[in-house]
């Protein structure tokens, strides 16, 4: 049987509820009539109201074993507490490149372009003929060098018997044999000449801009603006400016994740190779690239997501940044525990670390083997009994 003093306190305790439950009544009825303009007011307030509320039938519970099994507990989702690794990632926009790329120049002056072997979008190979100048000017100048060639050996010819007879004397058979001399390096000058009005590739790629013409003039100092492009697709790198307040965190050897998002978020892992040594004054932001295998499928010039991993725990406990709850003594999550055979919520404080995407890393407060309640915990007072559904 009761004490009469502890009859008293759950009497008023009794009184307590059965005023808050008007008061929350009349609360939510003035919440839905929408004659008060205080409606979020209310609102908190009716919050308020039941957390009170939570906090009396505690203490019914406590007085009356009766009200306690008479709780109807409340149905949440659980997950169990592990160690696991978790990174952290500066998200940066950069791009694909690719590590060689070369515009198509003449070995000469350049010249009338009388044939293109090549067009856009094609594989063109290193050696591979592109382009066909007009070499009539030196096949001009070839045919006058062999028809002074001929003679030269005419008279050197003629030279040589008289100095055979021993008529003559050897200066003049010596300066014959080198006018000969001359005129066939000034042939095969002349046939080298020709032979740079063909124009071939100095790499291997793809030409991936095709902008001269036959009948067009082709010139090195032109070759920008009409001429052909070839894009080493076999050797590419990801680009991006990393801002200055980084510099410390990011460095040769530094783990990168890309991601092509308009490539159905394509992805690969590779390092920082490059890190620029200058911040740029206008960004101020540093340069970083990292190489990419070229038969992965990327393009140079692709959008990419360069995630940037400055930072990395091993067994760290991480929990969803969802179920971090605040009140006045700080962070704390809702685990659930067992006492006397049932399941009830119990409130634990924790310290947190870095947050990443959704998930929060938990530096102390929680331990593997510990379980978190992930759904249902909102409104959960500790030491409430629920009832759960694992995940």
């Amino acid at each position: 049987m009761y004490s009469t003093d502890k009859f008293t306190d759950m009497k008023s305790t009794y009184n307590i509820i059965g005023t808050v439950a008007v008061v929350v009544f009349l609360a939510a009825c003035g919440a839905s009539s929408g004659k008060d303009n205080g409606l979020a007011e209310k609102k908190a307030k009716l919050e308020e109201l039941k957390k009170e509320q939570g906090k009396l039938e505690q203490e019914i519970a406590k007085l009356d074993t009766s009200a306690a099994k008479a709780e109807k507990p409340k149905l949440v989702v659980l997950s169990p507490i592990n160690k696991t690794t978790f990174s952290h990632y500066i998200d940066l926009q950069g791009k694909i490149d690719a590590q060689n790329i070369a515009w198509v120049t003449p070995r000469n002056q350049g010249g009338l372009v009388r044939a293109v072997y090549v067009k856009q979008g094609d594989y063109v190979r290193k050696g591979q003929l592109l382009l066909k100048l007009d070499p009539g000017v030196v096949r001009q100048q070839i045919e006058q060098a062999n028809v002074q060639l001929s003679l030269a050996r005419t008279v050197y010819e003629r030279r040589k018997n008289l100095w055979d007879q021993k008529i003559g004397t050897e200066i003049e058979l010596l300066n014959a044999k080198s006018n000969v001399d001359n005129i066939e390096k000034q042939i095969a000058l002349l046939k080298e000449q020709e032979g740079m009005s063909n124009v071939y590739a100095e790499l291997s790629g793809i030409a991936d801009q095709v902008t001269i013409k036959v009948g067009e003039t082709f010139s090195a100092a032109g070759a920008t603006q009409m001429g052909i492009r070839i894009v080493n697709t076999g050797d590419l790198k990801v680009t991006a400016n990393v801002p200055e307040a980084y510099q410390t965190k990011v460095k040769e050897g530094t783990n990168l994740a890309v991601t092509l998002p308009e490539d159905n978020n394509k992805a690969l892992n590779t390092k920082v190779a490059v890190v620029g040594n200058l911040i740029d004054p206008s960004t101020r932001s540093f340069y970083i690239e990292g190489k990419v295998p070229g038969n992965r499928g990327f393009r140079p010039g692709q959008i990419a997501m360069v995630h940037i991993q400055d930072y990395i725990m091993p067994n760290a406990i991480t929990i969803p940044i969802n179920t971090i709850q605040n009140d006045e003594k700080g962070k704390f999550v809702m685990v659930a525990s067992t006492e006397n055979g049932k399941k009830v919520a119990k409130k634990k404080p924790v310290t947190v670390g870095l947050l990443y995407g959704d998930t929060l890393e938990v530096k102390s407060g929680l331990q593997p083997g510990e379980v978190l309640i992930v759904d249902g915990f909102q409104g959960l007072y500790d030491g409430q009994m629920i009832i759960t559904d694992t995940k």
